[in-house]
């Protein structure tokens, strides 16, 4: 059972989903498992926004929003990601991040360890502060059977 909404004494929400993916590789520095070595996924980014009422006016009357600025928004947090290698900070040695870059690979560092459900934080905040989306969750698949999802109390 999701959360809900009231409007005058009715529930009443609305909510759009829709999803972006994109291939990586990352590592698992410290995991006891085939995890601890470099590996790729197409990981996939499945956002959910909500709101209570729909536009009533000019071409977006009927909309929550426009599918179109939603799926560009989550497209473009997928975009940044695409073809490159995901390190958490200070996991590499110097020498080995220096050797990596002078070889022209794309590397992304970032302050968490890159599992799937410190990614649906991530791609959250993202979507909710940079893009001002009203979030409802996200998902982040790592395969097709194994997913993270995040949401925080409205």
């Amino acid at each position: 059972m999701g959360r809900r909404f009231y409007f005058e004494g009715e529930y009443i929400m609305y909510k759009l989903k829709t999803s972006a993916s994109f291939d990586s590789a990352h590592f698992l520095k410290g995991y006891n498992g085939k995890c601890a070595n470099i590996h790729g996924h197409r990981w996939v980014i499945e956002a959910e926004i909500y709101g209570e009422k729909l536009q009533s006016e000019g071409e977006k009357s009927g909309m929550l929003i426009d599918f179109g600025d939603f799926k560009k928004a989550v497209k473009a947090v997928a975009d940044s990601f695409d073809h490159s290698l995901i390190v958490q900070k200070g996991t590499l040695r110097e020498n080995t991040m220096k050797a990596l870059c002078d070889e022209h690979f794309r590397i992304i560092e970032v302050d968490f360890r890159p599992t799937a459900e410190n990614f649906s934080k991530y791609f959250y905040e993202i979507l909710k502060e940079r893009e001002k989306l009203q979030m409802y969750s996200v998902t982040v698949y790592e395969t097709p059977d194994n997913c993270a999802c995040y949401e925080e109390e409205i």
